[in-house]
């Protein structure tokens, strides 16, 4: 009797240190930016806390933990393993959760239960009950990745003539050409008249009674592709006095947010 009254306070330090030591963190944006809220035990309504229907993404730090989008752990539920999830979007609970507590086995089998993203989540996501301060931007470059170059081949109509020129017309508009620019003017001017109407003249006997036709060619056109979206931004503020730079995912304001060190959290 005693042995069994042993193992089964042992049973229940254990499940209390199980629950004692699980914690989950919720962010109020995907991508674990804006406020958090953390817990190691159930709420039954987020509406005490601030945070009902505002969670976007979760870690969770240890244990497995049931969250649901109605209070006192109604409505639809799914199951968080220990991980990351940036966004609770695709499991239709984004902007939904009002209550939360820690898995059991038995009450938890037949919900669903996500897989965590893989990888490790952005480097300066705001870490829960972590003090923050502001520092004050004084540069920004927006860098945008190599844009491809595509190719390809158009086929264009080009209007041509046909047959070659005709010698005896080009003689005649020549002649008349002359005569006409010599009729122009006086002095130097007839006779630069007189030059320019053999020429025209010439040209314009020639080409007549050419056939004009329409053939095709092709023709080699290239455009710069790419969305323009910046890959990342480069920053520089100031912080205790210092000059800092970062790389961050996202467009800043004036301000960011550091932490103690000088660290950027978004």
């Amino acid at each position: 009797m005693k042995m069994l009254k042993t193992s089964m306070i042992a049973a229940a330090i254990s499940l209390m240190s199980a629950h004692a030591f699980a914690q989950i963190t919720f962010y109020e944006h995907d991508d674990f930016r804006g406020r958090t809220f953390t817990t190691q035990g159930s709420i039954t309504n987020f509406q005490r806390t601030g945070f009902n229907d505002r969670a976007s993404s979760v870690m969770v730090g240890r244990g497995r933990w049931e969250v649901c989008d109605d209070s006192s752990f109604r409505g639809e539920c799914v199951v968080l393993r220990p991980g990351n999830y940036r966004s609770l979007a695709d499991m239709g609970i984004n902007d939904r959760l009002s209550s939360v507590r820690p898995a059991n086995k038995r009450r938890s089998r037949d919900l669903h239960s996500p897989d965590p993203m893989s990888g490790s989540p952005y480097e300066y996501r705001l870490r829960a009950n972590e003090p923050i301060y502001q520092a004050r931007v004084n540069s920004v470059r927006a860098v945008i990745g190599a844009s491809d170059e595509r190719c390809w081949i158009e086929r264009e109509q080009v209007s041509q003539r046909g047959g070659k020129p005709n010698v005896e017309r080009g003689i005649v508009g020549a002649l008349l050409g002359g005569v006409l620019g010599h009729q122009i003017g006086g002095g130097r001017g007839r006779d630069a008249a007189t030059v320019g109407g053999v020429v025209a003249g010439a040209v314009i006997g020639a080409n007549s009674g050419r056939d004009r036709y329409t053939t095709t060619r092709d023709v080699r056109r290239c455009e710069t592709a790419g969305n323009g979206e910046p890959d990342y931004w480069d920053i520089g503020y100031i912080y205790g006095g210092e000059q800092h730079y970062a790389q961050m995912q996202y467009a800043p304001g004036a301000t960011i947010s550091v932490n103690q060190r000088g660290e950027p959290r978004q």
